[in-house]
């Protein structure tokens, strides 16, 4: 079985590190020239909540050759039909893309190579790229863990491999409900990774403010509410119910809520959002991937989410130049 990491940026080079560390075989791929030659030359150097060096294998898309039974598909979504009209060109006949992006890009990716070649993977930790060759893991090492599934009934024969291979990294839970998870990852990005962008701020500084804990619990619900409403059942993270400890329709229960915010983060208080990145690197976001998605399924559902639509309309107007990431953007959810 031949497997690769496509996209192999902060989350991909950990990932394939300790795949690669724990006896697994798999390729990082990624057109940073600079990145995959220090990959090359020097190893995975994985620091932040662990710490440790790994040999790794690493080339650009150019160097790409033979078949692959599986890709892990990690690059943004914006480039998605570009990106998976060449990639499927190095997928086996029988082989599987598992889809490791933000909000539910399995159904574009299916038009492409078909239902039964797609899988979906939600990731629950969070890393960032310090420079080429080193990235940081934000998230705790007890947190590292993996929901996997398919939106469609025809599973890849893959999935069992697909789970060997991540759960030499952490714990890897096979969904039937797997919409139910993708959108369990969408409410957690939508909320932290959303306002992480718009604050430059990590989850958790964005937890610890009141002031922006508020708008963090309002887009949290508006994310509840649009499921309830599109009757999807918001799966468990990492074994805890967060729709039963987030959710509220008393001023009690939304006081809990609004305490217990911090907490539920607090394994991933260091994670700063892949948005917030590509802010600080002058590229776009996939805002539209994640808060967006809220907003456009509450539209279909009928579910006002003002807070998402104002988190949109923020990051592009940081893409835009006309704002900053700031806490000073607070202002704007008034």
């Amino acid at each position: 079985m031949r497997a690769a990491i496509y996209g192999a940026g902060s989350l991909g080079t950990i990932l394939g590190a300790y795949i690669t560390r724990n006896g697994g075989s798999i390729e990082l791929i990624n057109r940073n020239k600079a990145h995959v030659e220090a990959l090359q030359k020097e190893g995975a150097k994985v620091t932040g909540t662990v710490n440790f060096t790994q040999k790794v294998t690493a080339y650009t898309p150019q160097e790409m050759s033979g078949k692959y039974d599986i890709i892990f598909l990690m690059t943004k979504q914006q480039q998605n039909t570009e990106v998976v009209t060449y990639i499927k060109e190095f997928l086996a006949s029988d082989g599987v893309i598992v889809t490791l992006q933000n909000g539910i890009p399995e159904l574009e990716i299916s038009e492409i190579v078909g239902e039964e070649r797609v899988l979906g993977c939600t990731v629950a930790w969070g890393a960032t790229m310090q420079e080429p060759g080193v990235c940081e893991l934000t998230s705790a090492p007890d947190s590292l863990s993996f929901s996997i599934g398919s939106l469609t009934a025809n599973t890849s024969h893959h999935l069992q491999n697909v789970k060997q291979l991540l759960e030499m990294m952490g714990t890897v839970e096979v969904d039937s409900n797997f919409i139910g998870s993708r959108w369990s990852k969408l409410l957690i990005n939508s909320a932290f990774s959303g306002m992480s962008a718009v604050l430059g701020s990590t989850f958790g500084e964005a937890a610890k403010n009141k002031a922006s804990r508020r708008i963090v619990q309002a887009l949290i619900k508006e994310s509840i509410d649009v499921c309830a409403a599109g009757k999807i059942k918001i799966e468990p993270v990492q074994g805890k119910d967060i729709v039963k400890l987030l959710d509220y329709k008393s001023r009690l229960k939304k006081a809990f809520s609004f305490f217990i915010i911090p907490i539920a983060i607090r394994k991933h208080a260091k994670l700063k959002a892949s948005m917030l990145q590509d802010l600080e690197k002058n590229k776009k976001t996939e805002v539209d991937a994640i808060n967006g998605v809220v907003s456009a399924f509450g539209r279909k559902v009928g579910v006002p989410t003002p807070m998402n639509d104002k988190v949109v309309e923020i990051i592009h107007n940081i893409e835009d130049g006309k704002l900053k990431p700031s806490f000073s953007n607070l202002e704007y959810f008034a």
